[in-house]
């Protein structure tokens, strides 16, 4: 009977045992925190502004009709390979720099560049 008795007794440890070593609480609920906003970065120039001086020249071509079309090689090929709103930026840094040498109403003639180039001015951009 001793045994029996013992047998029974190491069967209920194993049992409970197990039993207890297979609980996993609950992980808790997940947090609905709002994620805190990180600004965007601030769009820079990745060309040397002073080489879009070139840019002058499509730029006067442009504005004041002349016979025949700008050539697009030198101004256009500097903004070749940018985004719309790199491009943007590095004409709007010229502008701003006076390193287009002529006085000039800047969202025109920023449109007018950028869409000769095959740009578009992206949408709220200000050249400010």
């Amino acid at each position: 009977m001793a045994s029996k008795a013992l047998l029974l007794v190491l069967a209920n440890l194993l049992f409970f045992t197990l039993v207890s070593s297979t609980y996993v609480p609950c992980p808790p609920p997940p947090s609905h925190k709002p994620k805190p906003h990180t600004p965007k970065p601030k769009a820079t120039c990745p060309r040397d502004t002073l080489k879009l001086g070139v840019c002058a020249d499509v730029l006067k071509g442009l504005l004041h009709l002349v016979v025949g079309t700008p050539p697009k090689t030198p101004c256009c090929s500097l903004i070749e390979g940018l985004a719309d709103l790199e491009a943007a930026v590095c004409l709007c840094t010229a502008v701003k720099a006076n390193v287009l040498g002529i006085h000039l109403n800047v969202p025109v003639s920023l449109s007018l560049l950028l869409n000769y180039c095959g740009k578009k001015v992206p949408s709220g951009f200000q050249c400010a």
